[in-house]
């Protein structure tokens, strides 16, 4: 630890914590997790326990008159069999809204995962630190938005002046629930996620429950929802439906409606938006699941479905928006506040023309930074379904 500020260390609370619906109390430290501890006790599957750990969306949020600050974390880094090294984790400060510096942590777990095998192995490592020095001066709202894909235990905050929490403010709160695009898988850093980037274009405070390939109509995930305070929510479903190879159709449309259903029980008034896929051509037209390609060292996903198994009712792409599109309008008959908003708006065939998926799912930064725009644009702007004063 360095010895040129006189450190005061403060513990990590959840009124510290914006983001995270619950903090875990470790051997080393809190843990913050997107999915409470009932619902996680319920979805007993690697890839939904990793996903929800790995803190999307979730940030540090303290005023201070600090100039030096240091955060002891244990990140969880991915190695994936076969495919090259994945770059750390990277942290955002934030200063009064505004970028002011970007760093990550040496050091922490390791979780090999061979997909080849459908295997994990868990490696401890030791615990690393995150140092922000010379900021500016007077009183200030920071924020650390932490790795929105590396599980993160926070150890240790160090300033060289008091922290006190960030008051609340105004800003609507909304919640989003999505797969790993919602997530933010290949996204820049923590703040350039599609939803973090669309959260500050609309003024709103993000609470993030994207679950990379775990968007999959759960119950319980359905109830985190209901129980969650917002002003505003959005489902994105689809995609991770279709790589699993879940379900058929004859279960998704009931399934869709229960999982409506159970967030309209906690939420009965709240503007509630529904978005279909946006484009993803391996799987327009041909079902799941779909399976990892290693070859050349880079991973990349194939579609190993029939197309004419549609007409046993699996799902594609298009099945499903054209579903989502009728039964959003359906049941807006009766629910005024339930919007529906077609995937294809936010990316479609002149973007993947441009800018193509690059592992034939995922977006990439670039590509994040538009259907971020595009969603505030869609959402949030005059006669939108989230504009002030709907609900």
């Amino acid at each position: 630890m360095s010895t040129e500020h006189h450190w005061i260390t403060t513990p990590v609370t959840a009124d510290l914590l914006r983001g995270a619906l619950e903090l875990e109390r470790t051997e080393r430290g809190v843990l913050p997790h997107r999915l409470p501890a009932k619902a996680r006790a319920k979805g007993a599957d690697a890839q939904l326990a990793m996903a929800e750990s790995q803190p999307s969306g979730v940030r540090l949020v303290f005023r201070t008159s600090a100039t030096a600050i240091e955060l002891d974390t244990v990140p969880t880094k991915r190695v994936y069999v076969g495919v090259a090294p994945l770059p750390d984790g990277v942290y955002d400060l934030l200063i009064d809204g505004h970028l002011a510096g970007q760093s990550s942590v040496p050091g922490g777990n390791t979780l090999v995962i061979d997909m080849a095998a459908g295997s994990a192995e868990h490696r401890p490592g030791p615990a690393g630190t995150l140092r922000f020095t010379g900021l500016p001066g007077g009183v200030k709202d920071v924020e650390i938005w932490l790795p929105h894909n590396e599980t993160t235990e926070l150890v240790a905050l160090r300033t060289d002046a008091p922290v006190d929490p960030a008051p609340a403010g105004n800003s609507r709160v909304w919640l989003h629930h999505g797969s790993s695009i919602s997530h933010g898988s290949n996204a820049a850093s923590p703040t350039t996620s599609w939803p973090a980037l669309a959260a500050r274009l609309g003024g709103v405070e993000l609470v993030n429950l994207g679950f990379g390939g775990s968007a999959l109509l759960d119950p319980f995930t359905a109830r985190t929802l209901r129980d969650t305070p917002a002003d505003l929510i959005s489902v994105k479903l689809g995609i991770n439906l279709v790589n699993a190879d879940l379900m058929r159709l004859r279960a998704f449309v009931p399934a869709v409606h229960g999982f409506l259903d159970t967030i309209r029980e906690g939420h009965p008034a709240t503007p509630l938006l529904v978005v279909s896929p946006i484009l993803c051509p391996i799987h327009e037209d041909t079902p799941g699941p779909s399976v990892p390609d290693l070859s050349g060292g880079q991973l990349r996903f194939r579609a190993t479905g029939d197309p004419a198994e549609r007409a046993a009712g699996k799902l594609t792409l298009a099945v499903i928006r054209d579903e989502l599109s009728r039964l959003v309008k359906q049941r807006a008959a009766d629910d005024p506040n339930l919007h529906h908003l077609d995937g294809r708006d936010l990316y479609g065939e002149a973007d993947f023309a441009e800018l193509p998926l690059p592992d034939e799912l995922h977006p990439d930064a670039a590509t994040h930074r538009r259907i971020g725009e595009r969603f505030a644009a869609a959402a949030f702007a005059p006669g939108g379904p989230f504009t002030p004063g709907r609900g």
